[in-house]
This record gives structure tokens, C-alpha cells and sequence, in this order.
């Protein structure tokens, strides 16, 4: 499996899939300038491409032709650059919380955002991180919408996430070390990501999404399920963390992935 993450975020989200008896054998990386990678030279080279070029070297670094892709919010662009443009690594794609490009415009649509607002709403949100704080960009995007938040079907998945709480602490404990205004410079380099046409995609794909995530609308994840020939699309009632509230459904879907992809399991 390549493991191509959301941004910052460590592979503890990924409990019963990165753990030492999961019976996969995971690789992936930290984000340019994060968890200890170096930063780039050149701070333009934050692209999403650029983190597609990563995926492709780790891949090349542990000598792995090809491999099952996960992508998680960010990575499910970075995962649908690298099977766009080498689709001969990718064996079957699982695309958790994201939409393969144009991610600003598909932000804050359970709160009702116009659709031409979102892009500046997320361009503003990405430039106050270092000012509102490590932690609570995490926190907000783990919680559903306001007027889903006293429900029981809007908070069951944040309260899975209390079912995990050693992978919840290394989740929370690995934001709060980031350097914000790094961060903030390659959140905001994600914005400049189209959407790609991802019709020529034609190994396995399933798309996973939380009803009541905030940064992704699932009308946009809906729309590129349509797209890709074949793809599955389930929807949980989870937030934008469902790797961390659902960890059991990523290794259902990644299973029936695996058992899709040509020459079987």
C-alpha cells in the first residue's frame, strides 16, 4: 500500500491499516517541511504535483512497481495525479475525504457557502491558521456542521473517534508541532489544483466521504464517482477524520479493492 496522507497528518489516522498486525505493508511519507522532512529550496515546489513527484520516489525508494493507493483529503488529488499520469503504480485507488482537485471550491458546503465563495473563504481560512492555533483547525474539521451538532447521526462519528484514543493523541500531538505559517504556505498552494478530468482512470477505484464534512462537498465526490468507470462511492456518517472514525470501513473497502484489482488478491 502507498499511503498518500492529508496534510500534516500522521499515519496513526490510519489505526488498524499502519499498525505493526494489520497485515498490510504501508509506506508514505511526511509533506515538504513537515514531520521532519526538509523544506524545499525553491518554496514554490509545494505543488500538488510535486507531492505526486514524492509519492512516485517513495515508491521507487522501497523498489514497489506499483501499488494499492490510499488518499486521504490532499492525497486524493496527489493519488489521482499519479494515476493520471503513471498509471502503471497505481493497481486500485481509495480516495477517503477528498476530490481529485479543485479542493478550495468543494470547502464549507454543509454550512451553505455559495460555491464562488468558497475558493476566498479558503484562502482566508489557510492564511489565519498560525493566528487561530495548531489545534483548532484539527478540532473544527473533526465536528459536523452547527446545526448537525446535537444530533444523534451528526456526532456519531466524532464520538468514534474516542474508541481510538491512542491514534487521536498521535493524531493531535503530531498538528501541534507543526510550524503554522509553513502550513499555512502549503494549504494555500493546494488551491492552485484544478480539477482533473479523471475519466481516463481505469484501475479500481472507491471513493469514501463523510456526510457532514465541512471541507469537502459530497456533491463533488458524487460527481467524480460518476466520472471514473466503475467506481464505488459509500458515505458514513463521519466528518472529514473518517479514517480515524471509521477505521474498520477503510479496511472493508481497501479488501474489496485488492480483490478488484487484475490477477486478484
Amino acid at each position: 500500500m502507498l499511503l498518500c496522507n492529508g496534510l500534516g497528518a500522521p499515519t496513526a489516522a490510519w489505526p488498524l491499516i499502519t499498525g505493526r498486525d494489520s497485515g498490510f505493508r504501508v509506506v508514505s511519507w511526511a509533506h515538504r517541511g513537515l514531520a521532519g522532512s526538509e523544506r524545499p529550496a525553491d518554496r514554490s515546489r509545494v505543488r500538488v504535483e510535486d507531492h505526486a513527484d514524492d509519492a512516485r520516489a517513495v515508491l521507487d525508494a522501497y523498489g514497489m512497481p506499483s501499488a494499492t493507493v490510499i488518499g486521504w483529503s490532499l492525497g486524493v488529488n496527489v493519488a489521482f495525479e499519479l494515476a493520471l499520469e503513471q498509471s502503471s503504480r497505481v493497481r486500485s485507488l481509495l480516495a477517503v475525504a477528498g476530490v481529485p482537485g479543485g479542493s478550495f471550491s468543494a470547502m464549507f458546503a454543509p454550512f451553505g457557502v455559495p460555491r464562488r465563495l468558497r475558493t476566498p473563504a479558503g484562502r482566508l481560512s489557510s492564511r489565519l491558521l498560525p493566528v487561530v492555533g495548531p489545534l483548532l483547525p484539527v478540532l473544527v474539521a473533526s465536528l459536523p456542521p452547527l446545526h448537525e451538532l446535537l444530533t444523534a447521526e451528526g456526532v456519531r462519528g466524532p464520538a468514534r473517534e474516542a474508541a481510538h484514543p491512542a491514534a487521536l493523541y498521535a493524531v493531535l500531538h503530531e498538528f501541534s508541532r507543526h510550524d503554522w505559517r509553513w502550513y499555512r504556505h502549503l494549504a494555500l498552494a493546494v488551491a492552485e489544483h484544478a480539477p482533473l478530468d479523471v475519466a481516463p482512470v481505469r484501475c479500481p477505484v472507491a471513493f469514501v466521504a463523510g456526510r457532514y464534512d465541512t471541507l469537502v462537498d459530497l456533491a463533488d465526490v458524487r460527481a467524480a464517482a460518476r466520472t471514473v468507470p466503475d467506481a464505488r462511492l459509500r458515505t458514513l456518517a463521519g466528518t472529514h477524520f473518517v479514517p480515524l472514525q471509521y477505521p474498520e470501513v477503510m479496511v472493508e473497502e481497501l479488501r474489496a479493492l485488492v480483490a478488484r484489482e487484475p490477477g486478484g488478491p
